[in-house]
């Protein structure tokens, strides 16, 4: 699967700047999806530093979102989560290629990302959509009983489309 495919999440579904007034529902989404979630104050240093982050909706519900930081000729994609309820609908390829789109307005070469070994969904959606295993950082992410979980590190070419 190449990185220039981009489905079209549900009909109503659109992308909007996240804002501190929907900080409530996102953190709540945060919340559902993880076990070691992002608390409140992680969002707002995230806008705060001006990291591209937006929200997913539909309607008044938020249904997803992702924070995307800028490097030279490189982004980090640091949260992109989907709503336990409203996986499975396309929405984290919607988001993946909105991000690609940002890259390329941006000039960016390459998209980064950790994911936890043990999250086998998100890394298969990262595979089929482009991405490659770059590397390991051990001990990166917390887990249970005071231990500590490896992260993937994963990344993805930016090309033009016709490249």
């Amino acid at each position: 699967m190449s990185a220039q495919w981009r489905p079209e999440p549900d009909a109503q579904a659109r992308l909007s700047k996240m804002t501190l007034a929907e900080l409530d529902a996102v953190v709540a989404i945060e919340k559902a999806a993880y076990e070691f979630p992002w608390t409140r104050g992680n969002f707002i240093d995230a806008l705060a530093a001006g990291y591209d982050a937006q929200v997913l909706g539909e309607g008044a519900q938020a249904l997803g979102y992702f924070i995307v930081m800028a490097g030279v000729e490189e982004m980090h994609l640091l949260n992109i989560t989907v709503a336990p309820g409203a996986q499975g609908r396309g929405h984290a390829r919607f988001m993946l290629g909105e991000i690609v789109a940002l890259c390329r307005r941006a000039a960016a070469q390459k998209l980064w990302l950790e994911v936890r070994g043990s999250n086998l969904r998100a890394r298969a959606i990262y595979r089929r959509f482009g991405f490659d295993d770059i590397g390991l950082r051990k001990g990166y992410y917390p887990a249970p009983q005071g231990q500590r979980e490896d992260a993937i590190v994963m990344g993805l070419p930016i090309v033009e489309v016709g490249e």
